[in-house]
């Protein structure tokens, strides 16, 4: 426990110091975020001993960093991931000779995590890319401890038991609810989500929250397909950080859409 304590301490400093920054050391904490965890998902895809670019992966997350470093069009961002298809199919089909499952491996790659770190790293330079950060990052953390506690004391019905054992309805409900509670003290806290609605705070943490529980699943479902606990013992007590961003990589681009859709955010500075 004090490992996994002054781990979670050292991460969350490191993460805090980057995204407050500036704009370029947020961008730049995704984009290596992105690539560790890129580098995690190939290395384990090896236990199953499939081929997978993960060079393809490194150069769309680095393309996309570059991009938003430099505000480029949407055309520009269409134009990346096109591109990283293309280089995905060359890779495995044509340069490797090995079988479609190759190309497919790095394409599933380049969607979870790649390209949902490069919708991350859109939002960190949004005009209100904080308030995004600050419903989406808390009610996902405070709807995990809550589904946790939750399981362990009224669990009863698993959601999905050969994904993950431990995840029942009743913690998810937990979850769920304390994910409301979290909305309205947000929006009670000065100088947070200022001109955004109680009703869109609680909206938005709720949504977001439940978005997190379905990366968790998904990231469970990647893990039981290759066979093991952990993407890595990176973050030591944690895992890899592929362990600890799979919920917010799904909860984070849904708290902005959110905004977006009620026009609380917009697609560009």
């Amino acid at each position: 426990m004090k490992k996994r304590v002054i781990s979670a301490i050292v991460m969350l400093a490191i993460a805090f110091t980057c995204v407050f920054l500036s704009e370029a050391t947020r961008v730049l904490f995704f984009a290596a975020a992105g690539i560790l965890c890129a580098f995690e998902l190939s290395h384990n895809y090896e236990k199953l001993n499939v081929y997978c670019g993960a060079w393809v992966m490194y150069t769309y997350v680095a393309a996309q960093a570059l991009l938003t470093l430099f505000h480029a069009g949407a055309i520009a961002y269409i134009a990346c991931m096109a591109g990283s298809i293309y280089l995905a199919l060359f890779d495995g089909i044509i340069r490797h000779r090995v079988s479609g499952d190759g190309a497919v491996y790095t394409i599933m790659g380049l969607a979870y995590p790649s390209f949902l770190f490069g919708l991350l790293m859109m939002i960190s330079v949004s005009p209100n890319w904080l308030d995004v950060l600050v419903l989406a990052c808390f009610a996902t953390w405070v709807c995990d401890s809550f589904a946790l506690f939750g399981g362990k004391r009224f669990g009863r019905r698993h959601v999905a038991p050969d994904v993950s054992p431990n995840k029942t309805v009743e913690g998810c409900v937990c979850g769920f609810l304390s994910s409301l509670v979290t909305g309205v003290i947000i929006y009670f806290i000065p100088g947070l989500c200022t001109g955004i609605p109680l009703w869109l705070c609680v909206l938005t943490c709720a949504v977001a929250s439940t978005m997190g529980q379905i990366g968790d699943l998904a990231e469970s479902l990647i893990k039981r397909m290759i066979g093991v606990k952990d993407f890595s013992n990176l973050i030591p007590g944690h895992g890899g950080m592929f362990d600890r961003a799979d919920s917010l990589l799904f909860s984070i681009p849904t708290a902005y859409i959110c905004l977006f859709i009620f026009g609380f955010t917009t697609l560009s500075r």
